[in-house]
């Protein structure tokens, strides 16, 4: 019997990181703070917890004008995080009102959130970062790379929290 009880005493109690823990910051209503310049486009993106917080969905709109050689383009896109074997929302699916479907890892820092496409022969490997900065806006990064190592900022840019 006190066998049994030491065991008992001496498991790890320690707890596991919650989805807050990774995503408190994030979550919320947010808007990008463009310059208004011509070509470079504006929106908006909300994180938010569903189905009793087991998954994380994020909602994105942007409006870029249009130009003398391109017409104006709207993207509307919906990702869905959710927890991977161990609890942990490390895992996340995409899509795009353009038809594209992504599957992403999920990596963590104190203030960055990381997700990267799965490596799939033949197909561009994409990373999008959030970044938190010191006055609370956001910074946002969308990268591409052909071979996984060497990435290419597509589009970048900050973000206000609203709610």
């Amino acid at each position: 019997m006190t066998i049994v009880l030491f065991g008992i005493l001496s498991c790890d109690f320690t707890q596991q990181k919650t989805s807050s823990d990774y995503w408190g910051w994030l979550i919320g209503e947010w808007t990008g703070e463009g310059s208004g310049q011509p070509g470079q486009g504006g929106g908006t993106f909300v994180f938010s917890y569903d189905l009793d917080q087991k998954v994380i969905v994020r909602k994105s709109h942007s409006e870029y004008p249009g130009s003398v050689s391109k017409p104006a383009l709207i993207h509307d896109d919906l990702m869905v995080i959710y927890s991977d074997f161990n609890g942990s929302p490390t895992k996340a699916i995409y899509f795009d009102n353009e038809g594209h479907i992504i599957n992403y890892t999920i990596t963590y820092s104190e203030k960055t959130i990381v997700f990267t496409s799965d490596r799939i022969p033949n197909v561009t490997v994409f990373r999008l970062t959030y970044a938190l900065l010191e006055n609370g806006t956001v910074n946002t990064k969308f990268e591409m790379s052909q071979d996984g190592e060497q990435f290419s900022t597509y589009i970048e840019g900050k973000s206000k929290k609203l709610k």
